[in-house]
């Protein structure tokens, strides 16, 4: 059942719930990845990284998260 004070999202294709009120880089770090290494579109639309603190999630976002890892 969802609480008051949380969204149901779509992140990568799967159902997520995230607390009302929290970032897009909250839930990247809640996915433990760091908002610096990522590229996030949410409903269509790229989310520039140095905007991902800014962008309050809503209930129903669809999100794709992308996650850059080093290595050689």
């Amino acid at each position: 059942m969802l609480m008051a004070d949380e969204l149901l999202l779509t992140v990568n294709g799967e159902p997520r719930r995230a607390a009302a009120g929290a970032s897009v880089a909250d839930l990247v770090t809640g996915l433990g990845l760091d908002p610096k290494k990522v590229a996030v579109e949410r409903n269509g639309e790229i989310a520039p990284r140095s905007t991902l603190a800014d962008v309050i999630l809503t209930q129903g976002d669809v999100l794709e998260i992308v996650h850059f890892v080093g290595g050689g």
